[in-house]
């Protein structure tokens, strides 16, 4: 049984990352860049509830902790949920194809492993989202002088949105039109948000550098 990737040492993990194997890719490294996102979105929020200097921000910060503790837990879960999506799709790859009922077989499990496939991703996507949308106010009240590494889990969660959107991207050809509908009509405007979100965090971060 691997061991998650939650579970390895930083070097460990880049070392897999690094490898010739195809998990993990850039969707469990999309994730794991969403947890990082979150981990320094929780630090800002401790740094600001409770000092008097920052009460404006405590607010924000007690929302932001709140979705951040929550989105942090689930990236490290679709870190390895990603990379055992994509090892399904390969495994679906080498079934047989002898005969037509095995063919059907085997074009219906690519299918699935590739819907699963795709839809890891866009939760992470997903969540990235949400936490952009908090990031704005939270550099803009916050405490101060961690205003910086609200900037980093701004630019952190907006990578893990974007490149998680590739990895659907590549996997929706490989689907028939009926399927992923949901994800078909909401990826554009994640795409949208999350570029306007980026930018917004950016421009509250340097407002009070």
């Amino acid at each position: 049984m691997k061991t998650p990737w939650m579970e390895m040492t930083v070097r460990e993990f880049q070392a897999a990352l690094a490898s010739s194997s195809p998990t993990p890719g850039g969707g469990t490294a999309a994730a794991i860049s969403l947890g990082q996102a979150s981990a320094l979105t929780i630090m800002v929020c401790d740094l600001t509830i409770g000092k008097d200097k920052w009460s404006e921000g405590w607010p924000i910060a007690e929302k932001s902790m709140l979705l951040a503790v929550k989105i942090m837990t689930r990236a490290g879960e679709l870190a390895d949920e990603d990379s055992d999506a994509f090892d399904d799709v390969m495994q679906s790859f080498r079934l047989p194809k002898d005969t037509e009922e095995q063919k059907t077989s085997r074009r219906e499990a690519i299918r699935e492993a590739t819907l699963v496939a795709t839809e890891k991703p866009f939760e992470t996507a997903k969540l990235a989202l949400d936490l952009l949308a908090v990031l704005p106010e939270l550099a803009e009240k916050g405490n101060g002088n961690a205003v910086s590494d609200v900037g980093v889990a701004g630019l952190l969660a907006s990578a893990a949105c974007k490149g998680a959107l590739f990895n659907v991207d590549i996997n929706l050809p490989g689907l028939p039109d009926e399927m992923a509908q949901e994800i078909r009509a909401n990826v554009p405007d994640i795409k949208e948000n999350a570029k306007i979100l980026s930018r917004k965090v950016m421009d509250k971060v340097r407002d009070r550098l």
